[in-house]
């Protein structure tokens, strides 16, 4: 059996505690990313527990029907940190 190269050069490394330094993002810009992550992940899943469907989080957010999907699959990349904020507060988080 041949001998995979990758896993010989395997190494496991204790984490900073936030993937986007982990990954060679500047500090402040890690801490954005994470925020905005952060933002996402809590404004997604209160909609899941409230049976939002993607036509209700779009009336209850003051969005489009477009943008409430990109919230609910979770692309935060495509929403700014401000916005998040501003959309949480409309859901009350």
């Amino acid at each position: 059996m041949a001998s995979d190269s990758r896993l010989e050069d395997t190494r496991i490394i204790d984490s900073s505690g936030n993937v986007f330094v982990d990954l060679g993002f500047p500090p402040h810009e890690a801490e954005v990313y994470a925020l905005r992550s952060e933002l996402m992940n809590r404004l997604e899943q209160l909609m899941r527990e409230r049976g939002w469907s993607t036509a209700e989080s779009a009336v209850r957010l003051n969005i489009g029907i477009a943008r409430a999907a990109e919230l609910m699959c979770g692309k935060w990349q495509n929403f700014s940190l401000e916005t998040l904020v501003t959309l949480a507060a409309r859901a009350g988080l």
